[in-house]
């Protein structure tokens, strides 16, 4: 018998289409009426409690890379994963935003020059980014490349 740990034992949800599934410990919080009121149930076993805090961290994470007037859009999602297929839906643009963008890296590329009163580390940086966003959207650079732009 294989030996998974209960929080990560797949099941199936009987909501979802056929073929969606979730990991156990991924839901939301489990909350409780108490006098007509919804409250937040506490988790009891310490599997429950590390799921919880680091759902909360990745969520708090996502939302403190936005600058104060994005956050105030994105912080009515409550989970890290809406928050992150809602982040992605937003920014992710459509093939001709992505199209664009693409041949605005390449042409930053093309012209990267790094200045004689930038520090050799500030210029790698700056490479090391635009070579990064480059991969993100699939152009594949060979380090022969980077190491002669670089010079």
């Amino acid at each position: 018998m294989l030996n998974v740990p209960h929080s990560q034992l797949v099941t199936k949800n009987s909501e979802k289409e056929d073929g969606d599934f979730i990991l156990n410990g991924d839901s939301p919080a489990p909350t409780r009426v108490v006098e007509g009121v919804l409250q937040p149930v506490a988790p009891t076993m310490a599997e429950q409690k590390v799921a919880r805090k680091n759902e909360l961290k990745a969520h708090g994470t996502l939302l403190m890379a936005f600058p104060d007037n994005h956050q105030l859009k994105f912080n009515s999602y409550k989970d890290a994963k809406t928050l992150m297929e809602a982040i992605e839906k937003r920014f992710g643009g459509n093939t001709e935003t992505k199209k664009v963008q693409k041949n605005l890296l390449r042409q930053q590329y093309k012209n990267f020059t790094g200045s004689s009163l930038e520090s050799l580390d500030r210029i790698h940086d700056r490479l090391q980014k635009l070579v990064s966003q480059l991969e993100i959207h699939g152009v594949a650079l060979s380090q022969e490349d980077v190491n002669l732009k670089f010079l």
